[in-house]
């Protein structure tokens, strides 16, 4: 009997990175669960025995971990239903095929993979469905004797239904009919004795009581045979839903040829978890309003399955970009400086262990840099000015203002009134800057922007004043004179001019 209680799992299979569409189907079974008080169960299906891998294996612990969604039962917390890793369960599935081939509901095929595909050849050549072709289900107990006598080891496979319709009834996708007459008999018990995914999961959802399968819509065709394997052990039908799949912004399926694909790739870019979640959250269901950026908290309390599309939604790296641009104009500066310091760290641009005046110093770095911030790697890309003065002048700042006869004077005379100045503050800075701009008889801009591109090699980025200050006096009036000496030396043409 299944249970009341609401049960979902996540299985993912150990054999490389943790994509996109498996931190989706991830979190959809955590949402629903939490959302209704039910358990979450991680189950590893390893039956892959060539590629799975330890290494794999902590990604997805990794991933998982970093996204913040939890489990009930696992291989490293236990649970009733264990061992929760598939390899472990090897003597469980065996009990089970036993049971089929004892009802006739499943038969030893003694077919190499070379003579199933030659057959399959011909049935494509005729143009008919390329299933397997039933060569071994009649087979008498003598010449599966000469079978093994030939050196041939069996795969067991499932008897399918051949006429009528197999009806999925699914949550998200709506009522699905597949034929019968099209599906071949499937392997479920693979020669080297390990079940194939069909077998491990049907059998797996039954023992751990598994009362909803939410996965992606690439399993719906799996579907048909996890039904008929249900009804041949006697096994109930968990409540089944496809999420649907998520594509690139071509529309194409979401590959590597459209950025990142891996979750932890997302991660080493600088994009936040609670970000992240609210991200992964928005492909294929919305919270029935205009709401974009939402806390997990609100997907919690606005989260249903109704509330998914059949439609494939689209990864929009822009808007992801967006989103989490916004998430960190949300954080407080200290809490963002924190998220910060790892990469200026690795990067090489702050010390590992700052002094409470220097975290506070950081603060106001990001603090004053996070409304043009889309990544936690903005900071190391854009804002490395603040840390070091080995910074390249942008091709822009060397044509626009760099290269021009009159800036060395100007950046010159700047570090003059720099120098001279009393209090080392934006306001101070700001008056000292208009004050030059009106003895020198131009415009205030005609200062600012040789003053930018001199100080941090660029020719945006936030307010030049309050950017000023977060730099020691000292360091200003060094870069400035630097930069004069460089472009009266004809050191700063632009690179194509050079």
């Amino acid at each position: 009997m299944m249970s009341d209680r609401i049960r979902t799992r996540f299985a993912p299979s150990p054999t490389g990175s943790m994509h996109v569409g498996n931190a989706h189907t991830a979190l959809f079974n955590w949402l629903y669960a939490r959302k209704y008080g039910g358990d979450v169960v991680l189950r590893i299906e390893d039956t892959d025995e060539l590629r799975s891998t330890r290494e794999a294996l902590d990604v997805i612990y990794g991933g998982l971990s970093w996204l913040g969604i939890d489990w009930d039962e696992g291989p490293d917390r236990g649970g009733p239903y264990g061992p929760y890793v598939q390899s472990e369960r090897l003597d469980i599935y065996q009990k089970h095929v036993d049971e089929l081939l004892a009802a006739g509901k499943a038969y030893r095929c003694y077919c190499t993979p070379d003579e199933v595909e030659q057959r399959r050849e011909i049935m494509r050549a005729r143009g008919l469905p390329p299933r397997y072709d039933g060569k071994c289900e009649s087979l008498t107990e003598h010449q599966c004797e000469q079978m093994v006598t030939e050196g041939r080891t069996p795969c067991i496979r499932l008897r399918m239904k051949r006429t009528g319709n197999t009806v999925i009834h699914d949550r998200i996708q709506g009522e699905v009919v597949y034929g019968n007459d099209l599906c071949g008999d499937p392997v479920i018990m693979k020669v080297s004795g390990f079940p194939t995914y069909h077998f491990a999961v049907v059998v797996d959802d039954a023992e751990m009581g598994i009362t909803d399968v939410i996965r992606g819509d690439g399993h719906l065709p799996n579907t048909q045979i996890h039904l008929q394997l249900q009804e041949a052990l006697g096994l109930p039908h968990p409540r089944y839903a496809h999420l649907p799949m998520i594509l690139g912004e071509d529309r194409t399926k979401l590959s590597k040829r459209h950025g990142a694909v891996s979750i932890m790739e997302y991660q080493e870019l600088g994009y936040l978890p609670e970000a992240m979640v609210n991200i992964l959250a928005l492909l294929g269901w919305s919270p029935g309003d205009e709401r974009e950026v939402l806390s997990r908290e609100e997907i919690l309390e606005a989260f249903s399955l109704e509330g998914c599309s059949k439609a494939a939604s689209v990864f929009d790296i822009k808007k992801a970009e967006w989103l989490n641009g916004e998430y960190m104009k949300q954080l407080a500066p200290e809490d963002l400086a924190r998220r910060v310091h790892p990469r200026l760290v690795e990067a090489g641009l702050m010390e590992a262990e700052p002094t409470p005046e220097r975290w506070e110093w950081l603060a106001g770095v990001v603090d004053l840099m996070k409304e043009r911030a889309k990544l936690l790697s903005t900071y190391v890309q854009w804002a490395a000015y603040f840390f070091t003065d080995e910074y390249d002048y942008e091709d822009r700042a060397r044509e626009k203002w760099l290269s021009k006869e009159e800036t060395p004077a100007t950046l010159e005379a700047l570090a003059d009134a720099f120098e001279a100045l009393g209090a080392w503050d934006a306001v101070s800075i700001e008056g000292t800057v208009r004050e030059l701009a009106e003895t020198l008889g131009v415009g205030a801009g005609k200062v600012i922007h040789p003053c930018r591109a001199a100080v941090t090699g660029t020719t945006v980025g936030p307010s030049l004043f309050h950017l000023l200050e977060l730099i020691p006096r000292e360091d200003v009036v060094a870069r400035l004179r630097r930069t004069a000496e460089l472009s009266r030396a004809g050191q700063l043409a632009p690179r194509d001019a050079e």
